[in-house]
C-alpha cells in the first residue's frame, strides 16, 4: 500500500524492525578534545556559577575581578583583550561593578585616556573568599586526578587555546 508521499507501507501482517537504543553509543564524540573539554566545562561551570552565587558573581565577573585582583591598575581594554570581551560590554559590567563598590577607577599614570581598575576593601575582601571558593571547586570537581595529572591537564588545555 503507498501512502500520499508515495512510500511504502508495511501491511498488518509484516513486521517491522524499528531501531531502539538502550545504551547510548557515546565512543565516537569522547576522541573529540571539544566534546571532552565542553562536557568537563559544562560539569565545573554550573557548580561554580551555583558556589558564585553567594557573592552574587557570574563568571565572567569572576574573571575580570579575578584579574583586577592580581594586576591592580589594569584598563578595561586590557581586560578585554585578556578575556575576549567587547567594549560595550565591558563598560557596563565596569558600571555595575564600581556601583557595588567591589572596584574604583584611578587615572592611569601613563596614559591620560585611560582609567585604572582597583578593588576596594569590600571588593579585595569578598574576592579574597570568591578565589578559595573556586580554588575548593577545582579540587573537588578534580578530585579523581593526582596533583600531577591536575597539572599535565592544565598544561594540555593551554597549549590548545594560548
Amino acid at each position: 500500500m503507498l501512502d500520499e508521499y508515495n512510500t511504502a507501507q508495511p501491511s498488518m501482517k509484516e513486521s517491522v524492525h524499528i531501531p531502539h537504543v538502550d545504551k547510548v553509543n557515546t565512543r565516537y564524540l569522547e576522541t573529540l578534545v571539544g566534546y571532552n573539554a565542553r562536557r568537563t566545562a559544562l560539569v565545573i561551570i554550573d557548580e561554580f556559577m551555583q558556589r558564585m552565587a553567594v557573592y552574587g558573581l557570574r563568571t565572567v565577573d569572576f574573571s575580570v575581578l579575578s584579574l583586577i585582583t592580581h594586576n591592580p591598575g589594569i584598563t578595561s581594554k586590557q581586560l578585554c583583550n585578556a578575556l575576549g570581551i567587547q567594549a560595550p560590554n565591558m563598560v557596563s559590567m565596569i558600571n555595575t561593578l564600581v556601583k557595588r563598590k567591589l572596584i574604583t577607577r584611578h587615572p592611569h599614570p601613563t596614559d591620560g585616556r585611560a582609567m585604572g581598575l582597583h578593588l576596594t576593601s569590600t571588593g579585595a575582601d569578598m574576592m579574597r573568599q570568591a578565589e578559595k571558593t573556586a580554588a575548593e571547586l577545582e579540587i573537588d570537581k578534580t578530585s579523581k586526578l593526582s596533583k600531577e595529572e591536575r597539572k599535565t591537564l592544565l598544561q594540555l588545555l593551554k597549549k590548545v587555546y594560548k
